[in-house]
């Protein structure tokens, strides 16, 4: 996943940079209008998001199970 920004001209998405995406892609828009989040702190999340995204995809992650199970852990 790869976040991109787009404005809105003349009432259509125009992105503000090039895509490697493949003409008749359907993608999925979000709109966000205050995630109270600064410039900051959205790039870091966002980088945080695409490095979670390359270590799935290695296979370098831990099942829910065992999440869930440590996090219950804690609570007692």
């Amino acid at each position: 996943m790869h976040a991109l920004k787009a404005r809105v001209v003349n009432g259509r998405l125009t992105l503000d940079e090039p895509t490697e995406l493949p003409d008749g892609k359907v993608v999925s828009v979000v709109v966000i209008d205050d995630d109270g989040l600064s410039d900051a702190d959205r790039e870091q999340l966002l980088k945080m998001i695409d490095e979670s995204v390359v270590d799935e995809a290695s296979g370098d992650v831990e099942s829910f199970a065992k999440v869930i199970a440590d996090l219950r852990a804690q609570e007692l």
